[in-house]
C-alpha cells in the first residue's frame, strides 16, 4: 500500500477525546500535495495515526454549516 502524504495546514479545532488520548479535530490538511480540504477525523497526540473521517471542499463545509445552523438543538 502506498503512502499517504499530509501536512497539516491549520488545526481548527478539537471536539473530543477518548480515553486513549486520541483526538477529533477539525483541520485543514493538504493530502498529497493537494489543494488543502477540510477534514475531520481522530488523531493521535502526535499526528502520526489517523482513523477514518471525511474531507470537505469549502464549498462543502459552507453547506454543511447551513445544515446545522437549521437544526434545533
Amino acid at each position: 500500500m502506498a503512502d499517504i502524504k499530509y501536512e497539516i495546514k491549520e488545526t481548527i479545532g478539537s471536539l473530543s477525546e477518548s480515553s486513549k488520548g486520541w483526538k477529533k479535530e477539525l483541520n485543514l490538511i493538504s493530502w498529497n500535495d493537494k489543494e488543502p480540504k477540510y477534514d475531520l477525523r481522530d488523531w493521535d497526540s502526535e499526528h502520526k495515526k489517523m482513523g477514518k473521517g471525511v474531507t470537505l471542499s469549502f464549498e462543502e463545509l459552507k453547506k454543511l454549516k447551513e445544515i446545522l445552523n437549521q437544526m434545533k438543538l
